[in-house]
């Protein structure tokens, strides 16, 4: 099969979907590997690292036209323009974009969309959205540390004695475990809050301590529990008790890291202006959810709080809001390392050993991941 990879185009894209080390797989397997000129360059892999292990160095126009296209991010309409009827595009798609969804379906294009992998044990090696989002975790609490003016462990010397920082993180999936992880091992205190009761252990293993909303409805314990390991959204109840306890912790905090996402939905707001406010100067909050919150006061998709602005790093009321909306970009080697691998995993139940597309729909990843074959949208968002 001609599998193409073409470089991403997306503004402040810097992975690659195909990396040297994958490409070399699907060499030996058989495949014509077509990478776009500069494609794997901001990822660490340069075309002379591809052509090493067999792959072909083409224009976008041949990436494009392949059998089966891989990429990071869904296609942009010229793009598309440059994609064959009937060839496969393996991607993150936004599977919730029905607008996006339609496009492809237009195209004639049979499309994957890799965040719809479900999760489950036999899926975890496929599972794009953990694999970046635990590069996500790592690279918010480095990106704190750079630009909190005072050092996350403490040090007792000649001159005194330095605190070491709090650390809030709102949200305890796989990105706020990583985050968690790294701050404690920055040496930070650590305190974190989830809806649902499950990650307190966890968080307690990494030597943070959970901050506990107790359930008082039969109600808020369902909805805690989550639906296949995401967060659903709580009663009003529940969250008004939540918020009273996470302003107190976010007042006392040097740095807030908030991670909470909703598949399908708008992030939730965590940090609302008024806790904000009520933080030290020089604090740093690190939004996760930049860009896929509510509308904030500045005209823009906020996140976990309203006056995080998409891609930009903004001072408010003394505190310091770091708005990235593309963390793994800013790791884009390793990254792109995990994502390909996740890739490659994935194709392994769609192409054949002979080379050609396989559609088992009995197989429920694949069937998750379906979302345009034969001109219809197969998933409704």
């Amino acid at each position: 099969m001609r599998i193409g990879v073409p470089a991403e185009t997306a503004a402040l894209e810097t992975r690659v979907a195909v990396t040297p080390e994958t490409a070399k797989k699907l060499v030996a397997q058989g495949h014509t590997v077509l990478v776009q000129a500069g494609a794997g360059a901001s990822s660490g892999a340069p075309d002379e690292a591809y052509r090493a292990v067999g792959a072909e160095i083409v224009d976008a126009a041949t990436a494009l036209g392949a059998d089966l296209v891989l990429k990071v991010r869904g296609p942009s309409d010229a793009e598309l323009a440059q994609m064959k009827s009937g060839s496969t595009l393996v991607g993150m798609l936004n599977p919730f974009d029905a607008e996006g969804l339609q496009r492809l379906a237009a195209a004639g294009l049979t499309a994957f969309a890799l965040e719809a992998v479900p999760r489950t044990t036999r899926a975890q090696s496929m599972d794009v959205l953990s694999s970046q989002a635990n590069i996500a975790g790592y690279k918010a609490v480095m990106l704190a540390a750079n630009h909190y003016q005072r050092l996350f462990p403490m040090l007792m010397t000649a001159a005194g004695t330095i605190k070491a920082a709090r650390v809030v993180v709102l949200g305890v999936g796989v990105a706020g475990l990583q985050a968690i992880a790294t701050a404690k091992r920055l040496g930070a205190v650590i305190e974190a809050s989830d809806v649902r009761p499950a990650v307190k252990e966890q968080v307690e293993s990494l030597g943070a301590k959970f901050i506990d909303v107790p359930y008082e409805t039969d109600e808020e314990r369902e909805c805690a529990q989550g639906v296949g390991g995401y967060a659903r959204p709580m009663p009003p109840s529940w969250l008004e008790r939540q918020k009273v306890e996470v302003a107190k912790r976010v007042a006392q905090a040097d740095v807030v890291i908030s991670t909470a996402l909703i598949p399908g939905r708008p992030a939730p707001t965590l940090v609302t202006e008024d806790m904000v406010r009520s933080m030290k100067p020089g604090s740093v909050i690190v939004d996760l959810a930049a860009g896929r919150g509510p509308i904030g006061p500045h005209g823009q998709p906020g996140g976990n709080c309203p006056l995080t602005v998409p891609d930009q790093v903004v001072t408010v009321h003394g505190v310091t809001i770091v708005g990235h909306t593309n963390l793994p970009a800013l790791v884009a080697a390793d990254a792109s390392a995990l994502y390909a691998r996740n890739v490659l995993d994935f194709l392994k139940l769609i192409v054949t050993r002979e080379g050609q597309l396989q559609l088992n729909l009995d197989d429920d990843i694949v069937a998750a991941c379906l979302v345009a074959h034969g001109g219809e949208v197969r998933r409704k968002p």
